[in-house]
């Protein structure tokens, strides 16, 4: 894995990494963030080279149990958003607000490419759906958004519009 020189396809490495692994998990600057052995990895985790990985490593189940751990800690701080192909379904599938944005393949396709991350996003769609643990899907009681043509604040407004509007329902 990135740093590490661990072949992603050898799964039993990967999970020895994890067991080896120290990790803290912090909040700074209104943001969780998880340590490997004393170093945040933020700036790597959306390069290609570990885009081209994810897909591979997340079909490790051990990995995922992992992860789902690791992003569950992180309530410690309080009230959280949460970004992942399986936050709503798999990690936190009983929280009150889902979302689940979607674009159209070229959309996602040309925002990656102007991160400079260059991957197949249906190639990709394909693995994470028919994984064995935590596939990609809709999660139950999710609002699904469309933001093909929506910019990012666009898309955020939308968002806290609908979590304003249902805590006001509550009152």
């Amino acid at each position: 894995m990135y740093r590490t020189n661990v072949d992603v396809y050898d799964a039993k490495t990967v999970t020895a990494l994890l067991r080896k692994w120290k990790t803290r998990l912090e909040c700074a600057d209104a943001r969780a963030r998880l340590l490997v052995d004393g170093y945040h990895p933020e700036k790597e985790i959306r390069t290609a080279e570990v885009s081209a990985a994810v897909a591979q490593v997340a079909a490790i189940p051990k990995v995922r149990e992992w992860m789902v751990a690791r992003q569950r800690e992180c309530v410690q701080f309080g009230n959280l958003v949460m970004e992942g192909r399986d936050i709503g379904t798999n990690v936190f599938p009983e929280t009150e607000f889902k979302f689940y944005l979607d674009a159209s393949l070229e959309e996602r396709t040309r925002r990656r490419a102007a991160e400079g991350v260059n991957e197949n996003l249906a190639a990709r769609d394909q693995r994470d759906s028919q994984r064995a643990t935590a596939p990609l899907m809709v999660p139950l009681g999710a609002m699904v958004i469309n933001n093909s043509q929506l910019t990012s604040d666009q898309t955020s407004h939308l968002i806290i519009s609908e979590v304003r509007k249902r805590l006001a329902g509550k009152k």
